[in-house]
Formats: structure tokens, sequence, C-alpha cells
């Protein structure tokens, strides 16, 4: 088949230059019939001849259907059907076909089998994808694992970022609260992957959804959907959008003293380029925004409660247990129950109708507040010895220095005693009212007199005979058994 421009040079020779086609034919090589044929046919056309009869392919092919049936449930990624082995296969069958003919199956089976994908239309407020990614940030000098939740709005491309340590259904739930209140508004609808934070069970095409997740969907009224299973480009474009964050705006690898730093420039850097950012079409996505920005749906009056109450036993060490970590109670919270409120963060417990928080620990670690056993220290100098560095660390200021003045006067053990009265004073009295008195006494231990040294001891001449002799110090309580020993007889 002659291209394009041969066919215009043969047209040319023979309807407007007036050549013969027999001149034409000689002089390009080719078949007069040829150049007749492109004097009615203004472009190249392949006349496609009635397909010949192939009886040995005719035979081989039902069976190498059967052995791809057959072969395949047996085969993962890595460990495929190759046109090599199904060709050796064949010919020790006794098939006589050849290798290419089997390449060509192969490919025209894969064609046919390969989804085709619809383009779409996304509309105003209509559409997020949600989804999270694996990031990695250094956090004080370390290089630490963390997860990027990106929920994105199809239409304009307005998105919201946030990083977490864990790949959560707290951090799940904490991302919707997040963006929502980011775009001020919420979409109709959200499409997911079939996480587990959201869905229980897959019934067929129906999804069975987590109870804290339909509580969230019905907080926010938004249609949740989620795309087949295995087949992640049925959201796509959060898909390709969380990639590309990741390799223009978190390379090289952020630093930050802690992961919500880091969260807050990646915000704040993703705003800064979105004002810059077009369309395939060239339109401003700031524009796109404006519009979209007003088909959102309105806000509820209060935002969703992440955290859930779960009640939890305290142990006789004021300890409770959640998710694997451990966390201090006020000691007279001791063997009693208490209702635990796990954040993304944090963690609040709630006992006799008072509540402590603290930051969450991993699994296995523990998080204690020596604060919280003030009545117990109070008894138990040996303890207050034992956990000084840390409880003091969290008195702060005058205490630290307390504790070096009687340590290097008195040593570790009698200053452990000292304290653990304070504390007792410290409990029943109140932080306001007893620093403020310390702070005084020390200062003015630091400004006043110094205590003189005490005189050395004068030498009295003894008889040489008494010279030897040690005399040891003694005190009156000594001798108070000489008393008890014969008291009655000198009554």
């Amino acid at each position: 088949m002659l291209r394009m421009d041969q066919v215009h040079v043969v047209r040319h020779k023979v309807l407007r230059e007036g050549t013969s086609i027999r001149q034409v034919a000689r002089e390009l090589g080719l078949s007069r019939n040829t150049v007749s044929k492109y004097l009615t046919e203004a472009a190249p056309v392949r006349h496609r001849s009635r397909r010949r009869a192939r009886p040995v392919w005719e035979r081989v092919q039902p069976r190498l259907e059967e052995l791809l049936a057959e072969w395949e449930p047996r085969t993962t990624a890595k460990q495929r059907l190759t046109g090599v082995r199904l060709h050796r296969a064949l010919r020790e069958e006794g098939y006589r076909v050849g290798l290419t003919a089997i390449h060509e199956y192969l490919r025209e089976r894969r064609r046919q089998r390969t989804e085709v994908y619809v383009p779409l239309i996304h509309r105003a407020g209509d559409e997020a994808q949600v989804d999270f990614f694996e990031v990695t940030v250094e956090l004080g000098g370390a290089w630490v694992k963390a997860w990027k939740f990106l929920l994105r709005l199809m239409y304009s491309g307005r998105e919201f970022v946030w990083l977490y340590q864990r790949c959560d259904r707290l951090a799940f739930f904490d991302g919707h609260v997040r963006a929502f209140a980011y775009l001020g508004g919420i979409p109709r609808r959200c499409v997911y992957d079939n996480l587990s934070a959201a869905v229980r069970k897959i019934v067929g095409g129906e999804r069975q959804l987590n109870q804290r997740f339909k509580a969230l969907v019905s907080h926010y009224l938004f249609e949740p959907c989620f795309a087949r299973v295995g087949e992640g480009h049925d959201k796509g474009g959060v898909e390709s959008r969380g990639k590309a964050i990741r390799l223009r705006h978190l390379a090289p690898v952020p630093r930050g003293n802690h992961l919500e730093e880091v969260a807050q420039a990646l915000l704040a850097d993703l705003e800064r380029a979105f004002a810059e950012r077009r369309d395939p079409e060239g339109r401003n996505l700031t524009e796109l925004w404006s519009a979209e920005q007003s088909q959102l749906m309105a806000l509820p009056a209060a935002p969703f409660e992440v955290s859930e109450p779960v009640t939890v036993e305290i142990s006789s060490r004021a300890l409770v247990k959640v998710e694997g970590g451990w966390y201090s109670t006020p000691s007279r919270w001791a063997r009693l129950r208490a209702t635990a409120y796990l954040g993304v963060d944090q963690i609040r417990l709630v006992c006799m109708d008072e509540s402590v928080t603290h930051p969450r620990v991993g699994f296995g670690r523990r998080r204690v507040v020596y604060r919280h056993y003030l009545p117990e220290l109070a008894r138990k100098p040996q303890a207050v010895r034992q956990v000084a560095p840390e409880l003091l660390a969290e008195l702060g200021e005058p205490w630290r220095r307390l504790w070096r003045l009687l340590a290097a006067t008195h040593g570790e053990l009698e200053a452990a005693r000292v304290l653990a009265k304070l504390l007792g004073v410290l409990e029943e009295q109140g932080e306001a009212r007893l620093q403020p008195l310390l702070a005084a006494a020390l200062a003015q231990q630091r400004g006043g007199p110094t205590v003189p040294q005490a005189a050395a001891p004068t030498m009295i001449a003894v008889p040489e005979a008494l010279a030897a002799f040690v005399i040891e110090a003694a005190k009156a309580a000594d001798y108070d058994h000489l008393l008890h020993a014969d008291g009655g007889a000198h009554e």
C-alpha cells in the first residue's frame, strides 16, 4: 500500500501534468494497475482479502484454551503463563504449531480482556475522592514513617492534606473532620477504597459499613461510594494526585520538631501552588474553586466527635491499658473503672467526675505522670528517691533547687524523707499556696548569712598511762537502758 505522499505524486503527475499512466508507472516503479487505482482513490486504502483457512490452528486453539483455563488458577503475578511455556506444552502433546501464532493469540486475548476506561465528567460540589499514602518525614533528626490523608474535590482540584502517625480509624475520621472544616462545606459523594475503617464486610456488590463510619456519614449527610475490589483506578484522580504531592512537595524529606508542624508546612505549600495551577483545558483552578465552593453542602452546627468512649479497668498501680499503651491515673482511682476517650493524638480518661489527658503512646509503652501519686509518695520516701528525676522534672523549680540543696547537705536518703513530707503538704495545701513559700525560703537561704564553722576541739593534757585509751562520743539516750535495768531497785 502506498503512503499518502506517494499517492499525491501519482495523482499530480497524471491529473495535473498529463503524464501517461505507463510513464508514471515506469518512473515510480509501480504497476499500471496501482497507478490507475489511485487516480480514483485520493487516499491509500487497504483492501482486506478473504481470510484464508487455518486448519492446523483450528485444531490447536481449542486445546490451547483448555490449557489456559486449567493452568491460570495455578499462577501468580510473577509465575504467570507465557507463550514459550504454552508452546512447549503443545509440542509435547504432538501439536505442530509455531511460537509466533501462540504469541499473536495471547496478545489478542489480552487486548480483548483489557478494561476500557470511560471518560468521566465531574460536576461542582458533587464528588470527592479520599485515600491514605505512606510518606517519610524527619522529626528531631530521625526519619520516621507517617501517613498522608488526602481528600480531593474532583471538579476544582481543591484538596486537603494532613499527616498522621497511624493509618487507623481515628486518623480516617479526623481527616474528614479537618477536611470539611478546611473546605467550608461537604461534597455530596465521597469515593473510597474498601478500607476496613469504613467497610466491615463485602457481600456481593454491597458493603456493610462500620457503625462509627455510619455515624460519620449520618453526621455530615454525604453519600459514601466504594471502588471495585482491587481496582484502585476507579478513583484515579486522588491516586495520581497523592503520588504527585509526594514527589513535588515532600522531596527532599521534610523536617520538623513534630508531625503537626510538618503537616502545617505541607498544607501551606499546597495552598501557594494551588493559586498557580490550571486544568488540562487551561482554566485557572482558583476560579473553578470559587464556582464549586458555593455548591458544597453546609457544615453541621458542631463537628463530628472522633473519639468514642470505651470502659476500662484501672489496675492496683493506678495504670490503665488502652490500645496496647499504659497510662497513669490519680492514685485514688486505683481498682475502679474509668471511661477512655481515645483520640488521634491524645487520650482522655474520666472517673469520679474528674478527667486526665495524656498524649498517645505506642504499643507496649507507658505514660506515667508522678503527680498522680503524691499521696503515695508522701508516705514512701524510698519511692521518692527512686523516681526523683522524673518527679522533679514535672514539678520544676523551685523543687529541683530544693532537692539539690538537700541532697548536697544531707544525702539523697534524708533528702527523700524531707521531700516526701513536703509532697504531703503539697497534696493538702495545693501548689499555689506552697510554692511561693518554698521559693521565698530558698531565696533567704541563698542570700542569708553563712553558718559559722564549728571550732576545732581543744586538746586536754592527760596522764601518759591514759593516753592510749580512746573515749568514743556518746549521748544521754545511750544510758537509758541502765535506768530500765535497775530503776526498780532505787525506787
